[in-house]
């Protein structure tokens, strides 16, 4: 790693800011949480508290002013901010990473990675959960051919929230972008993507449960994948009795866990990947949360044996982009793969609206 920290701007101290990115870049060799862009003075002192020697500045307009100052801007705000200071970001000459969704269409995706590549500067889409445990240990049980030919994968993303809690995620206004489907939704879909490859159809249903909500809180997403797998995707506000998070049926065998990676209610929670605790225990479960392989008989009466779940790993991400910057290789999530979820996203929005299967 460079002797000299890479700074990085940090725009957005809300949920993602805050709980994900700020926390993870402190943790990240190489990098240095150098300033965030908040108008929010409560936010800044929040800042502040956790991280001493940042700057705050109320506006991207006055980060982007010292470009000159900084290696990599994150971009952590509303959805509908992402194509915008994303296209500031890259076009002041730095490198970037946004949150998901990157864009609200995939159209606007590719022409930020075409910015980004003419540029010749890194951008970067934040799908954290490619490094959950479970994901990780399933990409793991699929590399060994434990399962055989997988046939059908299921995830299930699912809460139960009965009342809305408001605000631009939930609003029904299309520019904020909000909606499960494209919150939740570019997880699973993503993951989708990465474990089966492209998708040729799409087939979704979106509904709106809760009283006063505006945009869809359950959603079923179905993509026939070039390769035959057939993924079926459920992201809820509104389950009351949740499922398995993952149940994926082979020619051998098949997998089944439920429980949702702890990384996250970690870092809510204020715990920190690297410190004075063990770091080694960061993202790991209790046994009894262990997914289980086999054949023949549900997991809940005993069937199958209990699988390990690797430590989930959000630190790796930020690694990752610390070492193309420095080493200048390809970065973790293009812009590129992140469009090719839009895609999937775009056609189960239509999908659902007209009541139609779509072929990509």
């Amino acid at each position: 790693m460079s002797a000299t920290p890479l700074r990085v701007g940090l725009i957005g101290y809300g949920l993602a800011g805050s709980v994900f990115h700020a926390p993870l870049i402190a943790a990240t060799e190489g990098l240095t949480l150098d300033t965030v862009v908040t108008s929010n003075p409560e936010r800044q002192e929040q800042a502040r508290a956790e991280f001493p020697d940042v700057r705050a500045a109320a506006t991207p307009d006055e980060l982007l002013a010292r470009a000159d100052e900084l290696d990599l801007v994150v971009i952590a705000s509303p959805n509908k901010t992402h194509v915008p200071l994303a296209t500031a970001a890259l076009k002041a000459g730095l490198p970037v990473v946004v949150d998901k969704p990157v864009a609200g269409t995939a159209a606007e995706a590719r022409e930020l990675a075409a910015l980004a590549e003419e540029r010749g500067l890194l951008l970067s889409v934040f799908q954290n959960r490619r490094w959950d445990n479970d994901f990780l240990t399933l990409r793991r049980l699929l590399d060994e051919g434990e399962l055989g030919d997988v046939w059908r994968f299921e995830s299930r993303f699912e809460r139960w929230r009965p009342l809305p809690k408001g605000g631009w995620r939930e609003s029904g206004d299309p520019a904020e972008i909000g909606g499960l489907l494209y919150d939740l939704g570019s997880h699973v879909v993503d993951q989708a993507l990465v474990l089966f490859g492209p998708a040729v159809s799409v087939y979704a249903e979106a509904d709106i449960h809760r009283p006063g909500a505006e945009t869809d809180d359950d959603t079923f997403i179905a993509i026939t994948h070039a390769n035959g797998v057939r993924s079926h995707l459920y992201v809820s506000a509104t389950t009351a009795q949740l499922g398995p998070r993952f149940r994926v049926l082979g020619s051998k065998a098949g997998y089944v866990k439920y429980g949702l990676d702890p990384q996250e209610a970690a870092l809510r929670e204020g715990e920190r990947p690297a410190g004075p605790a063990d770091s080694t225990a960061w993202g790991t479960e209790p046994e009894e949360l262990w997914g289980r392989l086999g054949s023949g008989e549900s997991p809940l009466t005993g069937g199958g044996e209990p699988v390990r779940t690797l430590p989930g790993d959000y630190p790796a991400y930020y690694a990752a982009v610390a070492k193309a910057l420095i080493d200048g290789g390809p970065g973790p999530v293009t812009a590129v793969e992140a469009a090719a979820a839009l895609d999937v996203l775009e056609a189960a929005r239509r999908s659902a609206r007209d009541k139609v299967t779509v072929t990509l």
